[in-house]
C-alpha cells in the first residue's frame, strides 16, 4: 500500500507532499503580509444623520449665494451681437453671402449699421461667432503638426502625416498644414463711429494681446532664426484656401507667420459647434470718456468666409468683461442648482429622520 501525506504549509507559501513523485506545489494562498492580507489600516466614515444632514445645509447655505452673486455679476455685462451672416434679403451682407465662395478672386464688402444705446466704460473685447461649425470632429482636431507650427525646420517641409489631405499642394509642402490651418476665418472686420455730423471715426482696434501667452511664447515659433519670414518659409506654399502666405498675415514682424495672434487663436479649437474666438481688443484710452460712446456705430466686413455651404451663421459681438470674465450664466445657474437641490434634500431627509428615527429608537428601547 502506498503512503502518502501532507506537511503543514511553509512559511514561503509552499506544501510540501510525501510519498511518490512528491516534491513542492505553489499554494494559492497569497503571502501573509499587511497589503496582500487587507490588513492596511484605514478608515472608514460613519454617515449618521448628526454628520450628513449639516453637510446638507452648509452646501446650501454657501452655493446660493455664491451662485446669486455669480448671476448677478454675469447679468451686469454688457453685450451686443450683430449677425452678418446675409441670410436675408434685406441684409447688407446678402449679396456677400450669396455670390462668394473660396475660389472667388474678388472681393466683396458690406457695411451694417447699428446704434448702441447704452455706453461702453471699460476695455471693450471684440468677438467673432461661428454656429454650425464643428471643430471638435475628431480628424478635424487632429490635422495639425504642432512640431511644424513650434518652428521645427525638419517639419517645415516634411508635414506630418495627420494633416493629410492638406499636407501637399501640387508637391510642394503646406506651411501651415492641417485641416484646422486651412480653414481658417479671415474675414476683415472694421468699426467706426459715426458722429452727430455724420462722420465715420475709426475706432482703434488691438490685434495684439488676444492669444495666450503660452501658445503666444512656447507652442508657437517661426522656422529658424532668421528674420527674414520670407526666406524662413521658403519651399513652402500657402494652404488651399488662404488668399497670401503665413509670412503676410501682418506686418508687424512680432505678430506674423505662426506667431500671428489671429492664427493662433483659430488653432485653438472650440468644443461646441457655436462658439465665439476674440478677434481685437478696444482700449479705453481716456479715463474721462467711455471706451464706445452711446450713438450710431458701422461695422464694415470684407467677407471672405463662405459660411452658407454649411448653414453657418456668422456674428460680431462686443462685451464688457468683470471679475469672472466674460458673460456666462451657466455658472451662476450651476451653483444656485446644487445648492437648492442640497438644501431640499436636507429638508427631506431632516423631516424623515424626524418621523422615523424617535420611532426606531423607541422600538430598540422595548426590546
Amino acid at each position: 500500500m502506498m503512503a502518502s501525506g501532507y506537511n503543514a504549509k511553509d512559511e514561503d507559501g509552499h506544501i510540501a507532499v510525501a510519498g511518490l513523485g512528491g516534491g513542492a506545489l505553489r499554494s494559492r494562498k497569497p503571502e501573509n503580509t499587511a497589503f496582500k492580507q487587507q490588513r492596511l489600516p484605514a478608515w472608514q466614515p460613519v454617515l449618521t444623520a448628526g454628520s450628513v444632514l449639516p453637510a446638507f445645509f452648509i452646501i446650501g447655505l454657501v452655493f446660493i449665494p455664491i451662485g446669486i452673486g455669480l448671476y448677478v455679476t454675469s447679468s451686469n455685462i454688457r453685450e451686443f451681437e450683430i449677425d452678418y451672416t446675409g441670410v436675408d434679403v434685406s441684409s447688407p451682407c446678402f449679396n456677400c453671402s450669396q455670390n462668394f465662395n473660396w475660389n472667388s478672386t474678388k472681393p466683396c464688402t458690406c457695411s451694417i449699421p447699428f446704434y448702441l444705446d447704452q455706453s461702453y466704460e471699460s476695455n471693450v473685447f471684440m468677438y467673432y461667432g461661428l454656429s454650425n461649425f464643428y471643430q471638435n470632429h475628431r480628424r478635424y482636431v487632429k490635422s495639425r503638426d504642432d512640431s511644424q507650427l513650434n518652428g521645427d525646420p525638419t517639419e517645415l517641409t516634411k508635414p506630418s502625416k495627420e494633416c493629410e489631405p492638406y499636407a501637399f499642394h501640387e508637391h510642394k509642402p503646406i506651411a501651415p498644414c492641417g485641416a484646422i490651418a486651412n480653414s481658417m476665418f479671415n474675414d476683415s472686420l472694421e468699426l467706426f463711429y459715426i458722429d452727430p455730423n455724420g462722420t465715420k471715426v475709426p475706432v482703434p482696434l488691438s490685434s495684439t494681446g488676444i492669444a495666450w501667452w503660452t501658445d503666444k511664447h512656447v507652442k508657437f515659433r517661426n522656422p529658424g532664426g532668421n528674420p527674414n519670414l520670407t526666406a524662413a518659409f521658403q519651399g513652402t506654399v500657402k494652404p488651399v484656401n488662404w488668399r497670401r502666405p503665413v509670412y503676410e498675415l501682418d506686418s508687424d514682424p512680432e505678430n506674423n507667420g505662426f506667431i500671428n495672434e489671429d492664427f493662433i487663436v483659430w488653432m485653438r479649437t472650440a468644443a461646441l459647434p457655436t462658439f465665439r474666438k476674440l478677434y481685437r481688443v478696444i482700449q479705453k484710452r481716456n479715463g474721462l470718456m467711455p471706451t464706445l460712446p452711446r450713438g450710431n456705430y458701422s461695422l464694415d466686413v470684407h467677407y471672405n468666409y463662405p459660411v452658407r455651404s454649411f448653414e453657418g451663421r456668422k456674428r460680431v459681438i462686443l462685451s464688457s468683461i468683470s471679475w469672472m470674465g466674460g458673460k456666462n450664466p451657466f455658472l451662476g445657474i450651476a451653483y444656485v442648482s446644487v445648492g437648492s437641490v442640497c438644501f431640499f434634500l436636507g429638508v427631506v431627509l431632516l423631516f424623515i429622520h424626524h418621523k422615523y428615527g424617535n420611532r426606531s429608537s423607541s422600538a430598540d428601547m422595548s426590546h
